[in-house]
């Protein structure tokens, strides 16, 4: 792998199996490239990290993980190991198999000053999730899952949530972003990755809430009915502009960085 703007850099060697230990150089300066440190003290900072086809597709047989590549679950990794909670929509929580993060899954070195591993909240308007499920009844206690759903959920859904995960109200009749951002800011959770799916990454998009977005775009002419990596969330307020801070490739992968362009 190796930064092709805005300046080529060295490469970066791949790193295929994040096992804990000592901290390749590859992954520091990945972690260099990709830390935000100046994040406003009045509200946290939202990265989103989507993977998508050439022609836009943003998953292969009904998941993104046909369009990933080495490079992409490298940097994967290393964005899951400097953040402080993963937001994810319900569905993708569901369809991609989602479990809570384990210490051998991200790189102790990058997590100083933060729990071994980040926690994960998960967008639900109408619980219709498992609470026996790994990613609600494993999660550790200094990681525990956050449901963030709606206060008209239903009472015995929330109930039975509320054994296994922190059940968080943010909106009354659907979950508004902006509140459930808010929600886990007020936690301590400063730094928020979201890895989609496309319907929640479009709602966040929408209410004006992210500051910048990781795309890997696969080598892939997918074809087929798959949506883009933003879903239609209604009325926008418009084009959100967002300027390119860096570009690394591997093969003929392409992973790109943008930020917010206000």
């Amino acid at each position: 792998m190796r930064q092709i703007y805005p300046a080529a850099g060295p490469d970066l060697e791949l790193v295929t199996a994040v096992l804990g230990g000592p901290q390749p150089a590859a992954v520091t300066e990945l972690a260099r490239l990709y830390r935000q440190d100046a994040v406003s003290q009045d509200r946290p900072w939202l990265r989103a990290n989507m993977v998508g086809s050439v022609d836009g597709a943003s998953a292969l047989s009904g998941r993104s993980g046909g369009l990933s590549g080495p490079a992409d679950r490298m940097v994967f990794a290393v964005l899951r190991s400097i953040t402080d909670v993963i937001l994810v929509g319900s569905a993708t929580a569901q369809v991609e198999r989602y479990k809570p993060v384990l210490p051998a899954e991200v790189w102790p070195d990058l997590r100083a000053g933060r729990p071994a591993t980040p926690a994960i909240a998960v967008v639900s308007g109408r619980l219709d999730l498992d609470p026996n499920a790994p990613l609600l009844a494993s999660a550790p206690p200094d990681a525990r899952t956050i449901v963030l759903t709606t206060s008209s959920a239903p009472a015995a859904s929330r109930a039975a949530l509320a054994t296994a995960a922190e059940v968080v109200e943010a909106g009354q009749d659907h979950v508004d972003p902006a509140a459930a951002v808010a929600a886990l800011a007020e936690r301590g959770y400063r730094q928020i990755l979201t890895e989609g799916g496309p319907t929640l990454l479009g709602q966040l998009a929408a209410a004006g809430l992210v500051d910048e977005l990781c795309l890997t775009v696969s080598p892939v002419l997918a074809g087929g009915t798959a949506g883009r990596i933003v879903g239609h969330a209604g009325e926008v307020a418009g084009p959100a502009a967002l300027r390119l801070a860096h570009v690394l490739a591997d093969e003929s992968y392409l992973l790109c960085r943008y930020l917010r362009g206000d």
